[in-house]
């Protein structure tokens, strides 16, 4: 009996909804894998600076203690994102070109965030990392695929748009 080989983008997923497991957010986790020509150059969950008490070991999100919205008021958010810690672990001229695999799910759920995306300043990291392409899972088979110039050619922040 043969089974159907996953496809390259979903397995790519996958590995970053792994990575989310590591995640220390107790609102999404988020996991992150950057991949150029079929190499995994780096990977980076939702967790506190390093040397910083995680929500998780505090027991408290402020964001939503405060029932700030989601893309919303992340200077009060205690996390590194897992755009920005894949970013900071991979040297720049590996990720000229590349793509950014994203998997997020709910942290009391377990289910995956519906219409899930980089938040305005992720966006802003992907965008001067160089990387071309992201990928965001919307379930567990099926993603959604972005350009990345569309972030530089529809700039929310000219229009004042928050969340997403």
């Amino acid at each position: 009996m043969s089974k159907d080989r996953r496809d390259k983008i979903n397995y790519y997923l996958d590995l970053a909804e792994v990575v989310a497991q590591r995640g220390t957010c107790l609102r999404r986790n988020y996991g992150a894998v950057i991949v150029k020509n079929d190499e995994v150059i780096s990977s980076g969950y939702v967790g506190a600076p390093r040397g910083r008490k995680n929500c998780s070991d505090m027991g408290v999100c402020i964001r939503e203690k405060l029932m700030i919205p989601r893309g919303e008021r992340y200077e009060l958010c205690r996390s590194v994102h897992a755009e920005a810690n894949a970013i900071i672990s991979a040297p720049r001229h590996e990720m000229i070109g590349a793509a950014l695999f994203l998997a997020g799910k709910d942290a009391n759920t377990g289910e995956y965030i519906e219409n899930a995306n980089c938040c305005s300043m992720c966006k802003r990291l992907v965008i001067n990392a160089g990387i071309s392409t992201v990928y965001v899972r919307d379930d567990k088979d099926n993603y959604r695929r972005i350009d990345v110039q569309d972030w530089i050619d529809n700039d929310e922040s000219v229009e004042g748009v928050s969340g997403y």
